[in-house]
């Protein structure tokens, strides 16, 4: 089975699956699934817009709409994860997977999906380690905060995935494992990114939660977008074979197991903004290991009539954009998705946005930024009482990443930012508590020397391939973050943009 796997599309679908028709006809190569590892931007109408944690001037319709309206279908079976440029108030409705479009599946928060037998997972968002142990409590319309906040990666969902036990061929992620880059071409990746070296030196750059993930799921192949920079861990291929089960279908399945795991953990589900961790072995819990039995498995499967084929349920949630009708002043409301409903009925799961719309009546969610705006200003390492597993919120970049825009630090939560301490000879930093070299490298996954990568890191301009983990970027596309709302006017003063290859304007390289 041939996968293509692509990096950041931000909306431009079209782009996306001319490219793979082109590799068709200059290749005879002609994918059977397409990958995509976030920054998809499934953005319907002007609402969805204002719900994508990007500056006004970046925000731009693309082309999804065309796939959601149905004026056309995606030419090849499209599942992908999400990132932290997104229309999150469509992401939401669909926290544990569902269609946007035909033929387009989203993963959800996280989740497990199987595809001619191939077992394919992944976790939306990025990591920041003060949301990372609260709820999924976000809901439109957003504010400053939870624009921000609704992408971050909380704990429960990579929690439910170290529950699985059984070997996973692909996984995604937005942003990098912590320490990946040490097993590649390091330096080619410090030539073409250099102001990496201050993160990879220091072993701070990427997600230690994806990195955790890592180290349990050992998937055979792990892909990753969000920094821009083409860079694989092992060997680069625009399209790879996969060995498949040539008896299964072409439908998308469910997994049986992590239907059964989400059956274990439904009732850890929290939809507040307060910090906790999730069970472990440390006596504080009767119960810390919500792994499922082969008979929980087999009992999924009864209840499924031994059919997991995913439905073709995808339906209409909002009013799709129109280019001769805009309506610019469109709000974002918080709708429950009939997948989502459809998908809880079944499996006796919580709907988290019915959960969260119960809780906005009782008055418990909505407005707490407002009302503990300081405890809202806790440090990197979460709550003052009980200290978060990872010790920096060092998933960004402390150092300026040409290829993003920046904000200034007064913007708040922000990617290229970070709560870290820079290393210093008096205090060195502790690898030992986060993770680091000291993690040995999945059997499974090969590694390359520097030596041995040069050859084929020459190439990579030139093919947007992937083994292990790397980053592919399709086509040009205008993009990044906002801090406030549309009219720019939240507090924010500087915004750069410094990419040519993905921000088209030419006048929005200067500092505004």
């Amino acid at each position: 089975m041939k996968v293509a796997v692509a990096g950041c599309c931000h909306g431009a679908l079209d782009k996306m699956y001319e490219t793979l028709e082109l590799l068709q006809q200059r290749h005879n190569v002609r994918p059977d699934l397409l990958l995509c590892c976030g920054d998809f931007q499934a953005v319907r109408n002007e609402a969805d817009l204002r719900c994508m944690a990007v500056p006004a001037k970046y925000r731009h319709m693309q082309t999804f709409y065309r796939y959601y309206s149905g004026e056309k279908k995606a030419p090849v079976l499209t599942v992908f994860i999400g990132g932290n440029h997104e229309a999150s108030n469509h992401l939401q409705e669909l926290p544990y997977g569902g269609w946007v479009a035909p033929n387009i599946y989203y993963l959800g928060y996280a989740g497990v999906v199987r595809f001619r037998g191939v077992r394919i997972g992944g976790i939306s968002g990025i990591f920041k380690s003060h949301d990372y142990r609260k709820g999924h409590f976000e809901c439109p319309p957003y504010n400053q905060q939870t624009i921000r906040s609704a992408y971050h990666v909380r704990n429960i969902e990579v929690f439910k995935l170290k529950q699985l036990k059984r070997p996973m061929d692909i996984f995604m992620s937005h942003d990098w494992p912590r320490s990946i880059y040490h097993y590649g071409n390091k330096k080619q990746l410090l030539k073409m990114k250099s102001f990496f070296r201050q993160e990879v030196e220091s072993n701070t750059l990427g997600s230690p939660a994806a990195s955790e993930l890592l180290q349990h799921l050992k998937p055979t192949y792990w892909f990753s977008a969000h920094l821009h920079v083409k860079f694989a861990a092992f060997m680069q291929h625009q399209i790879i074979d996969i060995e498949h089960d040539p008896s299964a279908g072409d439908s998308l399945e469910y997994d049986a197991e992590w239907i059964a795991v989400l059956k274990a953990t439904n009732s850890l589900i929290n939809v507040t903004q307060s910090s906790w961790n999730m069970p472990e072995k440390n006596g504080l819990h009767a119960k810390w290991d919500y792994s499922v039995t082969e008979e929980a498995i087999k009992e999924v499967l009864e209840e499924l009539n031994h059919n997991l084929k995913i439905p073709c349920n995808f339906t209409l949630t909002a009013a799709c954009y129109d280019p001769s009708k805009p309506q610019k002043h469109m709000e974002p409301v918080h709708s429950i998705n009939p997948q989502t409903t459809e998908f809880c009925a079944q499996f006796g799961l919580t709907d988290i946005n019915d959960r969260i719309q119960q809780a906005k009546e009782e008055g418990s969610v909505r407005g707490e930024y407002e009302e503990e705006e300081e405890e809202e200003e806790m440090d990197s390492t979460g709550s003052a009482e009980e200290p978060s597993e990872y010790n920096t919120d060092n998933s960004g970049l402390s150092s300026i990443n040409p290829d993003e825009i920046m904000l200034d630090e007064e913007g708040g939560d922000e990617d290229l930012s970070t709560c870290s301490v820079d290393p210093s000879p008096d205090h060195p930093p502790d690898f030992s508590a986060s993770f680091s070299d000291i993690r040995i490298m999945p059997d499974s996954m090969a590694v390359s020397s520097d030596d041995a990568m040069d050859s084929t890191n020459e190439e990579l301009e030139k093919s947007g391939v992937s083994k292990q983990v790397e980053e592919k970027s399709l086509s040009e596309r205008p993009l990044k973050r906002i801090g406030g709302n549309e009219n720019g006017n939240s507090g924010i003063k500087k915004i750069k943009r410094r990419n040519q290859a993905i921000y088209a304007a030419e006048d929005e390289d200067k500092t505004e």
